[in-house]
């Protein structure tokens, strides 16, 4: 294996750019990191600003660049990871036409419903159409209307002079590309939540024109397709000025969140686990087959490792729990622990480990966005239930890190039953990994051994580090489990299975008695509010 080589790895997640430089054998050096803003618009609207986004990657690169101790010389490559199903609309010039709508985005449901609709139908979808797509493409559009084909349809009915703007609508990550290289184009990977590109022959992805027709779709705005480990361009002037490298540095075409997170907690053999817990959270595996779970949102996806699906799923919120926590519920309130001061995640993490398994009874619903797996429902909606006089902030704080995790082993229960497998151990990865207490308790919720793997916040950029320094031939894919390492293991507390059990028990039990008044609630004529 080549050494002292590094790529310049970008990780675009919903709450920032991270920049990390990583040695092609998945070594962070460092990283730098610039915030951005989400902007939630109140009719089921989710934006960011695509030009934020370039201010943030120039500030972050160039930052980490002057300040690191590797040579510019020896940064070999740059690719990008960001997030699945954000969507940018761009003119003839690269410029947007409009905010990127985000994967949280419902303002595309109603048409989604409508492309897909038909008789006979099945929860909402009508049977011989979902049967084409689920062959074709292994899956079919959310009816939420949070996919990229939700956001394009939004615009042709709601926008439309904003979509005959459009020259090409381009994942997140693919803009990123677009302001690195000048090139148009999207990977297998990103376009698929367009759903019009054919999987069957996973080495030779390819779009459906008869898909894209039954959308009424330009098709002339649609990117042209390389592979994650192609080299898309290199490294324009104006981007190379900004971000302190040199003109002509290979761009690696790279891969959104989830493949890049796969790939980055060394998962690249089949049927082995991964949880990520970011702003949202998945369970996910390579598998080597196409396969599609229509009841509880479970389908087989193209990713950067050939001859191979990715097992993917998603729920919405996991992370994003904890802001929701320390901003919403303890803004300016301290309790037992101050939550809401700069320390804050810290005093999460002591207020969890301070109260009992099961949280004195109290038990937090993430669904804050609605969810995707294992229920696809864009009107159910969060909650804290069971409070009492005695309630803390610590039963809180865990109750919180306990609802994600139950909902992480609901998810788990169709990924294996996907697989025909039983998970463990599973590799933990992202931001809330970070977190030893909340790996504990994911270790005795799911009763599976969780693996840390160092550096878990960086999974993304390393995984985008890896499918970099396979495309410049410095590793091979085979390699990574073994240049991967763990931190730390955290076995499931026996002590605490039956309490967990019966908690999960009354988990599921809140979402069967909970969905049909918050949709009462929060539809009017079909539209999410």
């Amino acid at each position: 294996m080549k050494s002292k080589k590094y790529i310049l790895a970008i990780d675009h997640g919903t709450s920032g750019i991270k920049a990390a430089l990583v040695s092609v054998d998945g070594k962070t050096v460092d990283f730098c990191f610039q915030k951005t803003d989400t902007i939630y618009l109140g009719d089921g609207g989710v934006e960011q600003d695509p030009e934020q986004w370039w201010t943030a990657v120039a500030a972050a690169c160039g930052s980490l660049v002057s300040g690191s101790t590797v040579d510019r010389d020896d940064v070999a490559a740059v690719c990008v990871s960001s997030t699945f199903s954000t969507t940018v609309a761009v003119d003839r010039n690269g410029m947007p036409v409009m905010n990127a709508i985000t994967w949280m985005d419902t303002r595309g449901g109603p048409y989604v419903k409508q492309a897909m609709a038909g008789f006979p139908s099945f929860e909402g979808y009508g049977i011989r159409k979902a049967l084409k797509w689920i062959v074709r493409t292994g899956g079919a559009p959310t009816l939420t209307g949070k996919d990229d084909i939700g956001h394009v349809l939004f615009m042709m009915h709601e926008r439309p002079d904003l979509y005959e703007k459009t020259y090409k609508f381009l994942p997140s990550k693919d803009f990123i590309n677009l302001r690195l290289t000048g090139e148009f184009g999207a990977t297998t990977d990103s376009v698929h939540l367009f759903w019009v590109t054919d999987i069957r022959d996973i080495n030779n992805i390819k779009y459906d024109w008869s898909l894209v027709k039954e959308f009424g779709v330009d098709p002339d705005k649609l990117p042209d397709l390389y592979l994650p480990t192609d080299i898309i361009g290199t490294l324009c002037e104006s981007a190379a000025r900004q971000i302190g490298l040199k003109k002509g540095i290979p761009v690696v075409a790279g891969s959104p969140d989830h493949q890049c997170a796969c790939i980055g907690s060394g998962a690249v053999r089949d049927y082995e686990a991964h949880l990520y817990i970011g702003t949202s959270s998945w369970v996910q595996c390579l598998v080597p087959f196409k396969k599609t779970d229509v009841l509880h949102s479970i389908a087989s996806f193209p990713t950067a490792v050939p001859g191979r699906y990715q097992s993917v799923n998603e729920q919405d919120i996991a992370g994003g729990a904890l802001d929701f926590l320390v901003g919403t519920l303890f803004g300016g309130v301290g309790g037992n622990n101050d939550l809401s001061g700069p320390d804050r995640y810290r005093a999460v993490d002591e207020a969890a480990a301070g109260a009992p398994a099961g949280s004195g009874g109290v038990i937090f619903t993430p669904w804050l966005n609605g969810e995707r797996t294992p229920v696809d429902d864009e009107a159910i909606r969060g909650s804290l239930f069971n409070l009492s006089t005695t309630t803390t902030s610590d039963h809180v704080a865990r109750a919180v890190m306990e609802g994600v995790a139950y909902n992480s082993r609901w998810a788990l229960t169709y990924v294996e039953k996907f697989t025909g497998r039983v998970m463990d151990p599973i590799t933990i990865v992202g931001g809330g990994a970070k977190s030893e207490p909340w790996c504990q308790i994911f270790a005795d919720v799911t009763n599976r051994t969780i693996r840390r793997a160092r550096d878990p916040v960086q999974a993304n950029a390393r995984g985008a580090a890896f499918i970099a320094a396979v495309a410049l031939g410095y590793i091979r894919f085979d390699d990574i489990p073994g240049i991967t390492e763990y931190d730390r293991v955290f076995k499931p507390d026996p002590d605490n299975r039956e309490v967990y059990d019966f908690m999960y028990k009354s988990f599921l039990s809140l979402y069967g008695a909970h969905k049909r008044i918050c949709r009462h609630i929060n539809t009017r004529e079909g539209h999410t509010t």
